[in-house]
């Protein structure tokens, strides 16, 4: 092992930002699939802090239809923030487990307390770029983008984070293929990079990310955002919100590579394995795959 490469798993069993149940369980499948045993082979430190704790739907009102389970959605990621913002200041790699999408505010939010504004790779199926205003489900893992980016409206700020998190001339979003009207209006607004997955079969995924990779580098922290629906459903099955035509297998391994060689991500998130609905843990084994090519894993 070498001393100044270290990681720090954070578990965020949440599912409150979601329509459907059983993300809560994804921390559990990533981890039975070896994710210590594959990290430490890099040559990395692992360090496992557990899991946040988390409300249960079944226990609470969702408050507002339009931001379900807002409150308590604030309440887990700022535990998030505390733990990704010890990692961050110690020099670790922070990874976030999740979980639905709606955790990444709490580790960008723990990100920026620690530099600042940074960069963010959102390697997605969709955008996360709603609203209250403009969401067609209140669900709130489709809005922690603009959330992050202070465009989803005051009720986001929280203690443990100021907003915008991420600066917003240093997004870029990898693999999109579903959007919301709102999510398109938003879009045209930000100086963000998006590449849908027409974008991709055009120019290839090489070039892509590394447009990607250029486009939110820059001081603080750039952060990579892997919501495992960006890969194929034929792939990776265990997901909430799958959507045909993603990435393959080795298209979401080579993105994730570029990501290592480059040597700008320092932090990672990896959400949405539902275990309900995967086979035989094929989900939580590939996010185990690729989290480690995008630390550096190689066949030669």
């Amino acid at each position: 092992m070498q001393p100044d490469r270290k990681t720090t798993i954070i578990g965020a069993p949440l599912d409150l930002g979601s329509g459907r149940r059983g993300v809560d369980m994804g921390p559990s499948a990533i981890r039975y699939a070896g994710l210590d045993g594959r990290i430490k082979s890099l040559g990395y430190g692992y360090d496992d802090r557990g899991n946040v704790g988390t409300a249960v739907a079944e226990a609470i009102g969702p408050g507002d239809e339009d931001a379900r389970f807002l409150a308590q959605i604030k309440e887990t990621c700022r535990d998030i923030a505390d733990l990704v913002a010890d990692a961050a200041g110690a020099g670790s790699i922070p990874i976030v487990l999740g979980g639905d999408h709606s955790v990444a505010l709490g580790t960008l939010g723990g990100l920026q307390r620690v530099h600042g504004p940074g960069g963010v790779i959102w390697l997605d199926a969709h955008g996360d770029l709603n609203s209250p205003e403009t969401s067609p489900t209140g669900n709130v893992h489709g809005m922690v983008l603009a959330a992050a980016l202070g465009r989803a409206g005051p009720r986001f700020e929280g203690e443990g984070w100021d907003l915008p998190a991420v600066a917003p001339s240093r997004v870029a979003l990898v693999g999109v293929r579903s959007l919301d009207e709102g999510e398109r209006e938003l879009v045209k607004e930000l100086d963000a990079l998006v590449f849908t997955m027409s974008d991709l079969d055009r120019l290839g995924v090489e070039r892509a990310v590394r447009e990607a990779l250029t486009h939110v580098a820059g001081p603080g922290f750039v952060h990579v955002s892997l919501d495992m629906d960006v890969v194929d459903p034929d792939v990776a099955p265990g997901v909430g919100t799958p959507v045909r035509g993603g990435l393959s297998y080795r298209e979401g391994h080579l993105a994730l590579e570029l990501i290592a060689e480059s040597g700008l991500a320092t932090s990672f998130d990896v959400v949405e394995v539902n275990p309900v609905l995967d086979r035989e843990n094929e989900t939580g084994k590939l996010a185990v795959e690729l989290v480690a090519s995008g630390l550096g894993a190689r066949i030669l």
